[in-house]
C-alpha cells in the first residue's frame, strides 16, 4: 500500500529541528505498518518495541530519565544496536507507558540526534492527561483512513490519479475518465479506507471478504471500550457509537442525544462522546453560527455532528447490503446520502489543517462544512447526485459574500462567478483548487 504521508515523513527525518514523532490515528489504520515500512526503506535498522505487547517495557523507562541507559536497556532488550541517525526507533502502543510517553522531552531536549517515532490507538486519550503530555517537545503527524486517491494507486489505476494531479484548469472532465472514476469511488464508499480492507478487496474482489474485516474492526473497536474506557462510561459510549447510523440517516444531522438513548442529557454523556472523538473513531464537526477567522473564536460548541473516520466501517455499522449497491450510484444516495457526506468529510480532514466547522441560519439554511483556507472561509455544499438545486449555499453567499464558495457533486469541473462546482471524485485535490482559483 503506499501511504501520501510517507512524504512527511521523509521530510521529518532530515528535518533540522526534528523532535520525537508522534503518529496518530485510529485502531487499524496502519500507523505501526507505515512506520516499519518508513524505517526499512529509510534507515539501517529498525528498533521496534510495543508496551501493550511487553508491558515490562515500562519500566525501562520508570528506572530512569537518563535517555543514554534507556537507549542501552532497549538495544540489549531488542538486541538492535540503536545509532543516532541510522537506526529508527519505534515505541508503538507508547500511551500504555506515562512513563515512555514523558521521556519524550528527555529525548528532545538531550538526544535530538537519535531517530524516535511513538503510535498508538489511543494516544489521544493519554495526551490529553496533563502528566503525560510532553508540551513542545514532539513532532505530530495523523495517519487518516486511506483517501481516495490512495484508493485508485492501491487497485492499479495511478494514471486516473496523476490525472486528477495534473488538473489546472476549471475545464470539464472528459467523460471517459469522468465515468469510470464516478464508479470507482462509487466502490470506495462502500470499501472504505481501511488498510485491510482496501487490500482484501483489491487482492479478492470479495466484498464478502471486505465485510468480514470490517465487522472484525468494529468488533475491536467493541472490545477497546470495555479495556479502555473509563468502566463509568463504557456503556454509554456505546449508547452514542451504536446511535450514529441513526444520527447520520436524519434530515437534520445535528447530534440528538436522546437518539443515543431516551432520556440521555449532554452532561451525562459528554466524556464519553469525548472519548470517542480522542481515540479518532468518530470526527466532531462543530456548528459555526459566525463564518469569520479564526473559525474556531466562534464555535458553537452545543450544537455539533458526529460523523465515522471511515465510510466503509459506517457502511457496515448501518447494515447496507452490498446486492442493494449493484447501481454504481446507489451508494451516493445511501441513507440520504450519508456516505457521501461522511466521505467528504474524510477527504477535508485528510487534506486540511484546520478541522471544519458547519452553518446554519435560523434553522432555515445549513451548509455542510466551512473550511479555513489561507484567509479566507469557504462555505463546501455537498450533493450526493445531480441535482444540485438547494437553497442554502445561496442564503450564505448572499450574506457573507465568500471568494469561493464550493459545490461537491456528481456534476463536472466548473468555476463560475465564483462558484466552484468539484465532481465528488477530486474531493482531494480541492485545496489545491481552491489555491488555483
Amino acid at each position: 500500500m503506499e501511504r501520501f504521508l510517507i512524504e512527511p515523513l521523509r521530510a521529518w527525518r532530515v528535518a533540522p529541528r526534528r523532535k520525537p514523532l508522534i503518529l496518530g490515528g485510529q485502531r487499524q489504520v496502519g500507523k505501526t505498518w507505515l512506520l516499519k515500512r518508513f524505517g526499512r526503506d529509510h534507515y539501517e535498522d529498525v528498533a521496534y518495541f510495543n508496551f501493550e505487547e511487553d508491558p515490562a517495557l515500562t519500566g525501562i523507562f520508570e528506572s530512569t530519565k537518563n535517555t543514554d541507559r534507556i537507549l542501552q536497556h532497549l538495544s540489549v532488550v531488542g538486541s538492535v544496536p540503536i545509532k543516532p541517525g541510522a537506526t529508527l526507533l519505534i515505541l508503538d502502543e507508547i500511551q500504555e507507558s506515562n512513563a515512555a510517553l514523558s521521556s519524550l522531552k528527555y529525548f528532545a531536549e538531550n538526544a535530538p540526534e537519535y531517530h524516535l517515532a511513538c503510535a498508538g490507538s489511543h494516544l489521544g486519550i493519554a495526551l490529553s492527561s496533563p502528566d503525560s503530555f510532553p508540551v513542545g517537545k514532539v513532532d505530530y503527524l495523523t495517519l487518516h483512513p486511506m483517501t481516495f486517491s490512495e484508493f485508485l494507486v492501491a487497485s492499479g489505476d495511478e494514471g486516473l490519479g496523476e490525472y486528477l494531479d495534473s488538473v489546472v484548469a476549471f475545464d470539464p472532465i472528459p467523460e471517459a475518465i469522468g465515468r469510470p472514476l464516478t464508479e470507482k469511488l462509487s466502490r470506495y464508499l462502500v470499501v472504505g479506507g481501511m488498510p485491510e480492507a482496501i487490500h482484501v478487496w483489491v487482492t479478492e474482489q470479495d466484498m464478502g471478504a471486505v465485510i468480514e474485516v470490517q465487522q472484525g474492526i468494529l468488533n475491536g473497536y467493541q472490545l477497546d471500550f470495555s479495556k479502555h474506557a473509563p468502566a463509568e462510561d463504557i456503556a454509554r459510549i456505546g449508547h452514542v457509537w451504536n446511535s450514529l447510523p441513526a444520527q447520520l440517516a436524519r434530515e437534520n444531522r445535528k447530534f440528538v442525544y436522546r437518539v443515543a438513548r431516551e432520556g440521555a442529557r449532554a452532561r451525562q454523556y459528554e466524556d464519553a462522546l469525548n472519548w470517542l472523538v480522542e481515540t479518532g473513531i468518530v470526527t466532531k464537526v462543530v456548528h459555526c453560527p459566525t463564518p469569520r477567522l479564526p473559525l474556531s473564536a466562534y464555535d458553537d460548541v452545543k450544537a455539533f455532528k458526529l460523523y465515522s473516520a471511515d465510510t466503509g466501517l459506517l457502511g457496515r455499522q448501518s447494515r447496507l447490503d452490498p446486492s442493494a449497491l449493484s447501481d454504481p450510484l446507489a451508494p451516493f444516495t445511501e441513507f440520504k446520502g450519508a456516505l457521501t457526506e461522511n466521505y467528504v468529510l474524510q477527504s477535508l480532514m485528510a487534506h486540511f489543517d484546520v478541522p471544519p466547522r458547519y452553518w446554519t441560519s435560523e434553522g432555515t439554511a445549513e451548509v455542510e462544512f466551512l473550511i479555513q483556507h489561507g484567509n479566507d472561509v469557504h462555505p463546501v455544499e455537498v450533493k450526493s447526485g445531480r441535482s444540485v438545486r438547494a437553497k442554502s449555499l445561496g442564503v450564505f453567499r448572499n450574506r457573507y459574500h465568500p471568494r469561493i464558495a464550493v459545490r461537491l457533486s456528481l456534476r463536472n469541473l466548473e468555476l463560475r462567478d465564483g462558484l466552484l462546482n468539484v465532481p465528488l471524485y477530486m474531493a482531494d485535490q480541492l485545496e489545491r483548487l481552491l489555491t488555483i482559483a
